[in-house]
């Protein structure tokens, strides 16, 4: 049995936690020294590096289609260069493919593969492999919680379940979580290979939460629709403003989720704000 079939609910809240970007000040350097770069080097797209390396950045990093899966955004940024400096072989065929998948993860871009034989599967799986390795490689330094997640995190516990749902690889989530003793406040990882993170949330649901007592903690569009699709509350991390996303959790949404006020008005106003903080 995995960690989902054998997860019991404990509280009657559940948080969800998105890793990369939300709890973790990670997600900057992972797409500027890692993803981008390996791309450019698996395609050899050296002559047009800086454009294509801009063009990433925007998609994954500053706009709304920040935190989208990884082939997601693989699919995307080729597209564009498809369109905009050269060709890509295969690209239509992994396209087709990576728009109707229910799982997009190393395994099944890899299952892909083995069953077509398309190179660009084989391509987009090396990428992606890199991309990991490449991870694994940064300095510790790069690697380390926002401020005041710790206390968050903390905080949140003493009330509620609280469950990391993030589409990064698992190995790489709980190896900086663990290194900052923030496991201690986690009762669940799900990760990439676990599914989308709307289907995650679905999953905890049927623990027996009642969707009003769920809020998902984000800083991306994906983690606000993978709320909304299970009818559940969503809190965002803004961009830029991390330590005080935090802080107000703590000190304002935690305890309107807790008492039952925080749909109506105050969930359209958190949500209004991230909207402009990314626009």
């Amino acid at each position: 049995m995995n960690e989902l079939e054998l997860f019991t609910k404990k509280q009657d809240f559940l948080v969800c936690v998105d890793s990369d970007g939300c709890a973790m000040d990670t997600m900057d350097c992972k797409h500027i020294h890692c993803f981008g770069p390996c791309a450019i080097s698996e395609w050899e797209l050296q002559e047009q590096q800086k454009e294509i390396l801009d063009y990433w950045n925007q998609v994954n990093l500053y706009t709304m289609t920040r935190g989208i899966n990884r082939f997601l955004a693989l699919e995307k940024v080729l597209e564009w260069v498809d369109a905009t400096y050269m060709p890509i072989e295969g690209l239509s065929t992994f396209s087709a493919w990576v728009k109707g998948a229910k799982e997009l993860s190393n395994a099944a871009v890899k299952a892909q593969y083995e069953k077509t034989g398309e190179p660009f599967f084989k391509k987009a799986l090396c990428w992606s492999q890199a991309v990991n390795k490449a991870i694994g490689e940064l300095p510790e330094e790069l690697k380390k919680p926002f401020e005041g997640v710790r206390q968050g995190l903390e905080a949140v516990h003493a009330q509620a379940d609280v469950a990391i749902v993030s589409s990064a690889n698992r190995e790489a989530v709980l190896e900086e979580w663990e290194r900052f003793a923030l496991m201690d406040s986690v009762d669940i990882c799900l990760t990439q290979s676990d599914g989308s993170k709307a289907h995650c949330i679905g999953e905890m649901l049927k623990k027996g939460y009642a969707p009003e007592h769920v809020l998902m903690v984000g800083d991306a569009p994906g983690d606000q629709k993978a709320a909304e699709k299970n009818g559940v509350f969503y809190y965002p991390i803004l961009v830029k403003r991390e330590t005080e996303s935090w802080e107000n959790l703590v000190s304002e949404a935690l305890p309107r989720f807790l008492a039952g006020s925080y749909g109506g008005a105050y969930q359209a106003q958190v949500i209004e704000r991230f909207l402009k903080n990314l626009s």
